[in-house]
């Protein structure tokens, strides 16, 4: 569920540096109506886990209310949230009062320059200052989500494990996918999940004998070390573009504009918002959310000649 399209970095692989153009604020769902959308997503349709994303959800100013109202349901979803951790410092504890689980936070390098120039900002410190404020909180455990990219970090892969494994994170790669708004992408660029694999080679990874259900991340367990809460370490590495998962994959999209995808990569999109503001019952809006999922296809097509990036960045889609 995507609270927001904007952010406050500007990362090279999803942003411009300035003239991206943001949803109009009357054209995002309320906090009510997002409110009633997870509602019946949990209690109509089966949906055990929300996800808040953006954009940046912690620009979002009722995320602490939209938070603790969804905790309130029955039954309870477990509430998680993706962000890029600037904030956190201050909302963390706030926010696991409010009822939310686990977080995630995005953190491509730990050199603060590198940083800066991903980024466009110079937020280093506040983003590890987030990390260790949600993992104080209870928000464990707590994942950092990393976009490995030739020649500008791909040689971080054995640190940033280091980073995890001391602080007792537990740290996911993701193959650079074709979801930025400047649709630049490009295959040659992307750091794959067998070259992520072999770069962490002496770390000595095992097989994780749990399986990974629907989740996207393969994980491996990195022997002699244990996590925050005391279970056996692991990486995890989402290989989207080369290892596709869409066989397992039961995620359903909302936009902050109220706007149903059934892929991350889809073209087409189904609209509850219209719904929800012409009083159509809550009856009627499960039924199009059900159809809209009916829809979606085998798989993304990012290898298929035909295959056409989403016309919406991943800021505006909900990472």
């Amino acid at each position: 569920m995507s609270l927001t399209d904007r952010c406050n970095l500007r990362c090279t692989y999803c942003m411009p540096e300035e003239g991206l153009a943001w949803l109009p604020r009357e054209e995002q769902l309320t906090d009510d109506e997002l409110g009633r959308l997870i509602r019946i997503g949990v209690t109509m349709l089966g949906i055990t886990e929300v996800r808040f994303t953006g954009g940046e959800p912690l620009l979002r100013r009722g995320l602490t209310g939209i938070v603790r109202a969804a905790a309130e349901l029955s039954p309870r979803p477990r509430l998680m949230l993706t962000t890029n951790g600037i904030g956190l410092e201050r909302t963390a504890g706030s926010l696991r009062e409010a009822g939310l689980d686990r977080i995630n936070v995005s953190l491509d390098t730990l050199d603060s320059e590198r940083f800066q120039a991903l980024t466009r900002r110079d937020r280093l410190d506040d983003v590890l200052r987030g990390l260790a404020a949600a993992a104080a909180a209870g928000l464990t455990p707590v994942k950092i989500n990393t976009v490995l990219m030739r020649g500008i970090n791909e040689d971080e892969a054995p640190e940033l494990l280091r980073f995890a494994l001391a602080h007792g994170y537990q740290l996911r790669f993701i193959e650079q996918m074709p979801l930025d708004a400047q649709h630049q992408w490009d295959r040659h660029t992307m750091v794959t999940a067998e070259e992520i694999l072999a770069s962490l080679a002496p770390f000595g990874l095992q097989p994780d004998s749990v399986s990974r259900g629907t989740a996207p991340a393969e994980t491996w367990l990195v022997p002699g070390f244990v996590d925050a809460g005391g279970e056996p370490a692991r990486v995890g590495v989402i290989g989207s573009v080369t290892r596709p998962f869409c066989g397992d994959c039961d995620r359903t999209r909302l936009t902050a504009d109220g706007q149903i995808r059934n892929c991350l990569f889809a073209t087409e999109e189904s609209d509850l918002r219209k719904l929800v503001r012409t009083g159509a019952p809550d009856e009627e809006i499960a039924e199009a959310w059900q159809i809209a999922m009916r829809g979606k296809r085998a798989g993304h097509g990012i290898d298929d000649p035909s295959f056409l990036q989403p016309a919406r960045p991943m800021s505006a889609i909900g990472g």
